[in-house]
């Protein structure tokens, strides 16, 4: 990955920095509240740190710096409200022909939006424009967060990045479930009250803005994508956080390359190298550069290796019966092999798996779905057998833009916020920082000029 010539930005994670975490989001970017004021009075709305909150609070400013994050969340919770709630409730009989049916209060929980609408109540309290400067509580969002999960979250770890991904998989699940509500309800033939002409509004409200990063705790990030390609229709955008990562393997021996493996993600953890400096592009390249791995058992390699072992067999015995089942074997082989060399066909009893050769394969991961908001974790932390957890101190240099993807799919993430955290790896402080917007000096009573949409 090319190296930018201009860094806006160089946090040296020395006694004073175990972590941080960037923002980046699509642009243009878009902004909820309108910047080119210029001579309002700048007041600002804290959070109070009464029970070592630093690690919530961190999170929770830097969340509120991303306006696809804040259009999600009064989409989610509007649709909820249109909806009503008797189209959330659980079904108990259905829920229990499940296989791994969930607890019916947590199920409902994720149906409703609990994490959701909380989110958003303290997100609009914290993009307030008062007059003065003024602080809030946030145990309210963190007495839902706890009802939702039906536990405290403890003081003691303090870990601004597991809490950032606490709520941004719960926010996720909630998406989801309420989607499968939605879905099952229309199943079932009942209506939906939300009118095509209000989703369209609310899908072209989301189209809007494309820009804003939050901020991650112990060396994380989080953007939007840049985007010249955008989807226009008035299909539904799911949860700004959820992309997917595609792991793709080829032996290259035979070259063959099994399906890949997908798997969702809403934070990326990337390792910093235990070096003095280091840039974003090169933590980047450490989970997306091609890795070697010897002694793999290629699925294509081994039924050839039956084939040919098969082959072997049938030229040595005389028995006609015994001719014709090794060349039926060897028929079926042949057949898994230009259909679907992972499926090892049921009626061949293949060698040994000891016995088949072993390969060396290339092993490649990408990003296949890219998120709206991309939070990434810069990870500090080293381990050592039999000796205290310390923390990596490299210098990490990282840019104003980050382009990511390839030539056809490029994105353009811009940065829109940071956590850090100082101190040792066992205690410190977790700092904010997030890009400014410029409002009018008082609470918007409703969003984005959409009156009688959204309340």
């Amino acid at each position: 990955m090319p190296e930018k010539p201009l860094t806006v930005a160089t946090y040296a994670a020395g006694a004073s920095l175990a972590a941080i975490t960037l923002v980046y989001v699509f642009g243009p970017t878009f902004f909820l509240d309108d910047e080119a004021s210029s001579t309002r009075k700048k007041g600002v709305v804290g959070l109070s740190n009464a029970a070592n909150d630093c690690f919530i609070n961190s999170i929770l400013q830097a969340l509120a710096g991303l306006p696809d994050l804040r259009i999600y969340l009064i989409r989610e919770t509007h649709r909820r409200k249109l909806d009503g709630p008797e189209l959330y409730d659980v079904d108990l009989e259905r829920l229990s022909l499940e296989k791994r049916p969930t607890k019916p209060w947590k199920l409902e929980g994720l149906q409703r939006g609990l994490v959701t609408q909380a989110l958003k109540e303290i997100l609009d309290r914290l993009n307030e424009r008062p007059l003065y400067k003024k602080t809030i509580s946030p145990q309210p969002f963190i007495r839902a967060l706890e009802h939702a999960f039906g536990t405290r979250i403890s003081r003691q770890q303090q870990d601004a990045q597991e809490f950032l991904q606490i709520v941004t998989e719960r926010l996720c699940d909630e998406y989801h479930a309420g989607t499968k509500a939605r879905r099952q309800a229309q199943t079932n033939g009942i209506a939906i009250n939300e009118s095509a002409t209000e989703r369209k509004e609310i899908a072209e409200q989301s189209d809007i803005s494309q820009s804003a990063p939050s901020q991650l705790q112990k060396d994380d990030a989080i953007a939007e994508p840049d985007t010249e390609s955008e989807d226009s229709s008035t299909s539904e955008e799911g949860f700004p956080f959820e992309g997917r990562i595609e792991s793709q393997i080829e032996c290259l021996t035979c070259g063959f390359k099994p399906k890949p493996t997908v798997s969702a993600f809403v934070t990326l953890t990337l390792s910093v190298p235990q070096t003095s400096s280091t840039s974003l592009n090169q933590c980047l390249d450490g989970v997306f550069k091609v890795e070697h791995i010897d002694d793999f058992k290629c699925e294509y390699c081994r039924l050839d290796h039956a084939i040919q072992s098969r082959t072997k067999e049938l030229a040595r015995v005389s028995d006609p019966v015994v001719q014709r089942a090794l060349q039926s074997d060897i028929n079926s082989l042949r057949e898994a092999l230009e259909r679907d060399p992972e499926k090892l066909p049921q009626a061949v009893e293949l060698p040994d798996s000891n016995l088949a050769p072993k390969r060396r394969i290339a092993r490649h991961m990408y990003i296949s779905s890219f998120p709206k908001v991309l939070a990434l974790h810069l990870s500090r932390s080293v381990f050592a057998v039999g000796s205290v957890s310390t923390k990596n101190t490299a210098r990490v240099n990282f840019p104003e833009s980050l382009l990511l993807g390839g030539i056809l799919n490029r994105k353009n993430y811009r940065l829109l916020g940071m956590v850090s955290h100082k101190g040792t790896h066992s205690s410190g402080h977790y700092e904010s920082f997030r890009r400014q917007v410029q409002p009018v000096p008082y609470s918007t009573p409703h969003s984005f000029g959409t009156e009688g949409v959204y309340s």
